[in-house]
């Protein structure tokens, strides 16, 4: 995994109706992963990232610059 990766913000909840953790990152639209524990999820979203990462250059589009932890008001 590049070091770009690693920098964006991913948010983790527990669904109660998937019955798993679910990590989501914002900053790239779709790009979620779920798993039974934690670990799982993370471990999950870092594979679904590089998927995401690469698809969007396979179809020449914009892959957003990570900005770290995004500040909602």
């Amino acid at each position: 995994m590049s070091k770009t990766m690693t920098k964006y913000e991913v948010i983790i909840y527990w669904s109660e109706e998937d019955d798993a953790f679910i990590a989501e990152v914002p900053e790239l639209p779709g790009c979620a992963a779920d798993g039974q524990t934690y670990s799982e999820a993370i471990a999950n979203v870092e594979v679904v990232i590089q998927d995401w990462i690469e698809t969007a250059k396979a179809l020449n589009r914009s892959i957003p610059e990570p900005k770290g932890r995004l500040v909602f008001a």
